[in-house]
């Protein structure tokens, strides 16, 4: 089984300013491909710690993917590192050279002049693919292979699919584990609370993997099955995926991709029934996230932000006393914001927010945390006190996903 390192290399990256999304868009694809990924490293730019970084991988793995500092500025030191590194002087590749030219036209002396050292690479480095069009190569080092990849996410992605998962897969006889996996997401249940259910599915051999991570703000469980016969991991991965899904019962809303607005909508078209939203705390980020969803035109009626008291009551019918007595934050006003964008829309469901995000503005009786969520469906109204604790950006993904979790529960009972 092959095991191989990442690594990553930019100022930009070991300084917070850029996500290091390159590594983990390789490490998943690897893992994926049945490829053992132990450690992957984000460095500098740094020349002596590039080269020292590169011969310690080399020493561990079967083979190495190295991203960034390819590019024609000065900090871009990779190809000088590798050089020195593995004592392989650069060398002009006249075809690298005439293809830089080719696509170069539209750009000024000056710019097609600084191309030129993209062509100047480590001698015994090959194109990793001819109609590219960003820089990328691979050389094998003392057997074995080492890629280099442009740091710019979309190209790196490019290259890794199209060139080198293709160069692994008929690199050496060694058999390749077989995996299969899969993201399960869950909302309203905690990860302890997981953790008790699942934990016994897991195999003490390491077949059978189960991960637990809280990603605000849902829960997510990874299940992954290996093993050497692509039949048998299918039908074990077939088994405990229905386990788990049978032990999460409603708290699973979608796995993968899915997201708990796209099984809202889902649940909505499915039943044929149409969704409003009344906006205050949550200042458009409900709508945003209905509306984010392929499809929501077909169920989603519309949506409105009424975040002062006075937009309230002129367009959603609030009364002013009730606003007076009970204050903007209460279950009232949430409830007749409900109603008043049912009269105006004429929707079967309607979902209203209405609360206190902070950081300032709360009271002891109405800290900052506190929301109310109503709920309607043809025409019966609940509404749920909520007590969210956070930032004010977390406060309002909070009741967003508390609301659209109280619409999916109840338009699963429907």
């Amino acid at each position: 089984m092959m095991r191989g390192e990442i690594i990553a290399i930019g100022d930009e990256l070991t300084s917070g300013r850029i996500l290091n999304s390159t590594s983990r868009f390789a490490a998943s694809r690897l893992f994926a491909a049945g490829y053992q990924v132990p450690v992957f490293i984000t460095i500098g730019d740094d020349q002596e710690l590039i080269a020292a970084t590169l011969l310690a991988a080399l020493e561990r793995a079967d083979f190495v993917i190295v991203t960034g500092g390819l590019g024609t500025t000065s900090d871009d030191l990779t190809n000088e590192a590798v050089s020195a590194a593995l004592e392989r002087p650069a060398t002009l590749y006249p075809e690298v050279l005439r293809k830089i030219k080719a696509n170069s036209h539209h750009l000024s002396e000056r710019a097609r002049k600084s191309l030129e050292k993209l062509a100047w690479l480590p001698d015994g480095a090959h194109a990793l693919h001819s109609e590219a069009k960003s820089a990328g190569y691979f050389l094998v080092h003392q057997g074995k292979p080492v890629f280099f990849l442009p740091g710019v996410p979309h190209e790196m992605q490019e290259l890794l699919e199209k060139a080198v998962l293709p160069r692994l897969e008929v690199w050496d006889g060694r058999p390749r584990r077989r995996v299969r996996q899969r993201v399960f997401r869950l909302a309203g249940v905690t990860e302890s609370e997981v953790n008790h259910r699942l934990a016994d599915l897991e195999a003490g051999d390491g077949t059978v993997k189960i991960g637990y991570y809280p990603v605000f703000p849902e829960v997510q469980v990874s299940l992954t099955v290996v093993g050497e016969d692509e039949g048998a991991v299918e039908r074990r991965f077939q088994a405990v995926e229905a386990e788990i899904r049978r032990r999460l019962g409603t708290e699973l809303f979608g796995v993968d991709d899915e997201t708990l607005a796209a099984a809202v909508v889902n649940l909505c078209r499915q039943r044929g029934l149409w969704l409003a939203v009344a906006e205050s705390c949550s200042g458009g980020l409900l709508a945003a996230a209905i509306t984010g969803v392929a499809g929501a035109s077909q169920c989603f009626a519309g949506g409105a932000v009424t975040y002062s008291n006075e937009l309230k009551e002129r367009l959603l019918g609030v009364a002013g006393a009730t606003l007076a007595a009970r204050g903007a934050v209460s279950a009232e006003v949430a409830r007749e914001m409900a109603a008043g964008l049912r009269r105006l829309t004429g929707a079967e469901l309607i979902l209203a927010t209405t609360g206190i995000a902070g950081p300032a503005g709360g009271s002891e009786d109405k800290p900052v945390g506190t929301v109310f969520i109503a709920l309607t469906v043809n025409g019966e109204t609940t509404v749920e006190p909520c007590n969210f604790v956070g930032t004010r950006r977390q406060i309002q993904v909070l009741t967003v996903q508390r609301a659209l979790n109280m619409l999916r529960h109840r338009l699963l009972a429907i």
